[in-house]
């Protein structure tokens, strides 16, 4: 990487709390959104460093170019997390949407972060031609497109919860996406990572996270506006 360090903070949370780290790589300014999260907190993500279940200590959220062809993604993820201060074993997240746009929302205690580009929409549920499509085919024009979403809440939830916060957050995606106006349940890259604190002594897990469960509801909230609030950017953006 070529050298170029600049921190920033944007606005968060009582939970998330971003920095955006600036930092050269092949001739280009490239950011990054690191959340320093410490120890005492579980998460479930999609992601390509980190991902599963298990605890994690920080979430980064880095842009790379829109031709991306590195073959050690979670490796030169975690080089991005050093140099932007983070320890630990984290979530590393990547796009080639612009992370100093993203987006951030609340509802009563849940927090949900994201960063919204929707070059290549797509439906989960379409032609097996597109499957294992790679990014080598030609497109006109720049078109970064990836929705990384984060989410926090801010009590313990059992690993079925959290499975299920995180298929409520997807839900709640695809229902902001499609109220922006794209047909589409979002691309093909897409990536989310949802966040509780560990289990605490004398407080049992919640073992719910669906879309009318006290924490599921809240994220999903939460989600939808980050997102939709996104896509109408991106949306604007692109005209």
């Amino acid at each position: 990487m070529d050298r170029l360090d600049r921190t920033t903070a944007i606005p968060g949370g009582a939970l998330i709390a971003p920095r955006l780290h600036a930092r050269r790589e092949d001739g280009r300014e490239l950011r990054a959104l690191a959340w320093d999260v410490g120890p005492g907190w579980r998460m479930l993500s999609s992601a390509v460093l980190g991902g599963g279940l298990g605890e994690r200590t920080f979430v980064v959220n880095a842009q790379v170019s829109g031709d991306y062809r590195r073959l050690d993604p979670a490796a030169h993820l975690r080089r991005i997390a050093t140099r932007s201060g983070l320890r630990g074993r984290g979530v590393g997240l990547m796009t080639a949407a612009d992370v100093s746009r993203a987006r951030f929302a609340s509802d009563d205690g849940a927090e949900a972060l994201a960063t919204v580009g929707i070059g290549r929409p797509t439906w989960a549920a379409d032609s097996p031609d597109l499957d294992e499509l790679r990014l080598d085919v030609p497109l006109a024009g720049p078109r970064p497109g990836t929705i990384n979403i984060v989410v926090a809440v801010p009590a313990p939830l059992s690993d079925s919860g959290l499975a299920n916060l995180l298929a409520t957050a997807v839900e709640a995606k695809v229902q902001a996406v499609m109220e922006a106006g794209y047909a589409c349940t979002g691309t093909a890259s897409d990536a989310i990572c949802v966040a509780c604190p560990t289990d605490t002594p004398g407080q049992a897990p919640d073992p719910f996270g669906g879309p009318r469960s006290r924490w599921g509801g809240r994220a999903a909230r939460a989600v939808h506006e980050a997102v939709r609030a996104g896509a109408q950017d991106d949306a604007a953006r692109r005209e």
